[in-house]
């Protein structure tokens, strides 16, 4: 997907997970090694057989509060949290880039989400109601709270949105896709602003006894690309960008975080949960391509690193096949070590994070790292957060039914 023409620029980030509850909190946890990813008890009782233990990276903190505050009025009722969590982050970002009341963004501006699930706790706690309390009726609510599209539908609610708003969905490379399509679409000159991202909430006793039945959830704790790593953990939250065709950024005299450079984007076409290595490697190829970039650049790589033995193993053999020798320096990192898997919303937040990374030079620590595996034989940043010199960013999510979705940034000097 090579762009041509216009030129498009991050203006403002938005992020809530278990790292914390904005932008800010997140990168300096991150920064610091701290990890979100703690066994939790999930109890089934009485509509269920017993407790599961999981471990997970859970949203702690009022999310809702202050965000009910800054607008005014009561939103809890009518939003599941995967909602609430977009509604946060798009406001964070929106406030960033100076844009909330702004005229651009009645007619000017698209907003596209990307999640792989919907409202997984509005449905879990209304089959609750039906099958185990036999109880006659639902919660009202419980379709628009339940819709993929809730997300999307509310921010263009709340802050005045009249444009292309939608949702899209492709299991983890979700808001990888979404931010390809408003990057398109600002490219297009269909719109000037793209605000896009994703969000998930799916640390429900019912939805992670179906990950477990995958036998991708790792007993203890996330651990990309090392020995003994034994699959993934689930987080939660939300991560949205603001895209801004720069011609309208300048004339508004916008802040320019980072510059937009392209997207790769294949299918395996191979397997529900089997990754290929062509289509990652493909994707990978594509992306830099896009971005006018040579491999031998220097770049930063934000990895999807689940912590799957398949997985880790797979990407690290895409990345050494695009990469050539330039493998050896070219840090990569791979931040769901401290937030969990995100499914959705995951390529979202590892961008804000990762570009956090990339303008500051330093890159943030893979956490959970117990030994090298001579598979996984990446330039790994492990133990604390190290300077990097990358001019660019690549951000890597790939998906479940082998949906592959990579972008490029490039450092704004």
């Amino acid at each position: 997907m090579a762009l041509a023409g216009r030129r498009i620029v991050v203006t403002g980030l938005g992020a809530v997970s278990p790292l914390g509850l904005d932008v800010a909190a997140n990168v300096a946890a991150a920064r610091e090694g701290c990890g979100a990813i703690r066994v939790q008890s999930f109890d089934l009782r009485p509509d269920g057989p017993d407790v599961c233990d999981f471990p997970a990276a859970l949203v702690e903190g009022d999310v809702l509060g202050p965000l009910e505050t800054a607008l005014g009025r009561r939103i809890g009722a009518s939003l599941d949290p995967f909602a609430l969590f977009a509604v946060a982050a798009t406001r964070e970002a929106l406030a960033q880039a100076q844009l909330i009341g702004h005229p651009a963004l009645e007619t000017r501006a698209a907003l596209i989400l990307g999640h792989g699930f919907a409202g997984i706790h509005t449905l879990e706690a209304n089959y609750a109601r039906l099958f185990a309390r036999k109880l006659p009726k639902t919660h009202p609510l419980t379709i628009p709270k339940a819709m993929v599209s809730a997300p999307v539908s509310a921010a263009a609610m709340m802050f005045g949105l009249h444009g292309p708003v939608f949702a899209v969905s492709s299991a983890c490379a979700s808001s990888g896709h979404a931010i390809a399509q408003g990057a398109a679409m600002v490219q297009a000159g269909l719109v000037e602003i793209a605000l896009v991202g994703g969000s998930e909430a799916i640390a429900t006793p019912g939805s992670l006894r179906a990950w477990d039945g995958l036998q991708a959830m790792s007993p203890t704790a996330c651990r990309p690309f090392s020995a003994g790593r034994d699959g993934m953990a689930i987080g939660e939250g939300g991560a949205v960008l603001v895209l801004e065709s720069l011609d309208h950024a300048l004339a508004r005299g916008a802040t320019i975080l980072a510059e937009y450079g392209g997207a790769g984007l294949t299918s395996d076409a191979f397997h529900w949960t089997q990754p290929s290595l062509e289509g990652p490697s493909s994707a990978m190829r594509a992306a830099l391509d896009a971005a006018d970039l040579d491999p031998e650049a220097p770049l930063l790589i934000s990895a999807h690193g689940t912590g799957t033995p398949l997985n880790d193993k797979n990407e690290a053999a895409a990345i050494r096949t695009v990469l050539g020798d330039a493998v050896a320096r070219t840090p990569v990192i791979a931040t769901k070590s401290a937030h969990g898997h995100l499914i959705g919303a995951a390529a979202a937040l590892q961008t804000v994070i990762a570009l956090d990374a990339l303008g500051a030079g330093l890159a943030p620590p893979i956490l959970g790292y117990l030994a090298p595996d001579p598979e996984c034989d990446l330039d790994l940043v492990l133990g604390e957060a190290r300077p990097v010199a990358a001019r660019a960013l690549l951000v890597n999510a790939f998906a479940f039914g082998g949906l592959n979705a990579c972008l490029v940034f490039k450092r704004w000097e």
